[in-house]
């Protein structure tokens, strides 16, 4: 079985910054890290390895420097490492980076064998779209299994995945066909340890270097700022809010008392609410 998953190196939210002036995020000097969505994601496809066999393929599109996450990738276990760099590739959005990421996984299973599954994180932290993913899979053909909290079982003979799939007001149980691109939650399992010999292996492997045409990418126009139809026009933190919690208190402390004491509080501030309200009860 062969398993590509999809990472990208991102700004440690904890220390990004917004620049008082240009109100973008100030990059320079923040620390750089596996966006932590992926690593549910590259886990789990660690873990289908390690009970059916195959290879797990990380795959990222970056600058140069995003070789760092792709190597401590490769510290956790994984077998291989492709980085699509290239100039051509600045400034994409999520339409355009999942074009490239869509050829880039392509290349890959024209080189070291076709994918049986995809794996991605539910979104990036820097970007917070959750497009990435669904997007690869649209322009793959692949059936895509979204918000994923586990993977039940494989019948790679059948070729059939059985998952759990969070949805609102449950989970849902679904059985799909391979190849299929799963999106994996947040919270399904936690990143192993690497050992010491996947460490050594990591530091010595080298890690596939592709340009845009290298990747195939005949198209160029659908790559970076020119494919990118989104626009950020600025980047600004919320502004603090002045008004203070107030503390409410019943000299009972049953949870019926303070219900009434909120409800009650609740409709001296904002009284248009209780005519909403006895106006839909009788509606």
């Amino acid at each position: 079985m062969h398993i590509v998953i999809c990472i990208k190196q991102v700004p440690d939210s904890a220390q990004i910054r917004v620049h008082p002036v240009t109100n973008t995020i100030m990059r320079q000097g923040v620390p750089t890290i596996i966006n932590p969505y992926d690593l549910f994601a590259l886990e789990e496809a660690l873990r289908l390895r390690d009970a059916y066999g195959g290879e797990v393929t990380v795959l990222s599109m970056g600058p140069p420097m995003a070789e760092n996450a792709l190597r401590k990738a490769l510290s956790y276990g994984a077998d291989r490492a492709v980085l699509l760099t290239d100039r051509y590739f600045a400034g994409s959005d999520t339409l355009a980076t999942s074009f490239a990421l869509s050829q880039a996984i392509a290349k890959v299973g024209e080189t070291f064998g076709t994918p049986d599954i995809v794996f991605t994180g539910k979104q990036t932290i820097d970007g917070d779209t959750a497009q990435v993913g669904p997007g690869i899979a649209k322009r793959l053909g692949l059936l895509q299994l979204t918000y994923v909290a586990k993977i039940a079982s494989i019948d790679l003979a059948a070729r059939e995945i059985n998952v759990e799939r969070r949805c609102e007001g449950g989970m849902q149980l679904l059985k799909s066909r391979l190849p299929c691109l799963v999106a994996m939650l947040e919270g399904t399992n936690e990143i192993r340890r690497g050992s010491l010999q996947d460490a050594l292996c990591a530091a010595r492997s080298q890690v596939v270097k592709w340009s845009a045409a290298e990747a195939g990418i005949e198209d160029l126009t659908r790559c970076g700022l020119r494919g990118s139809p989104t626009v950020v026009k600025r980047v600004f933190a919320p502004t603090p809010r002045a008004e203070k919690a107030e503390r409410i208190e019943t000299a009972e402390k049953t949870p019926r008392d303070l219900a009434d004491e909120l409800v009650a509080a609740l409709f001296t501030r904002q009284p248009e609410l209780a005519h909403e309200l006895a106006f839909n009860n009788d509606a």
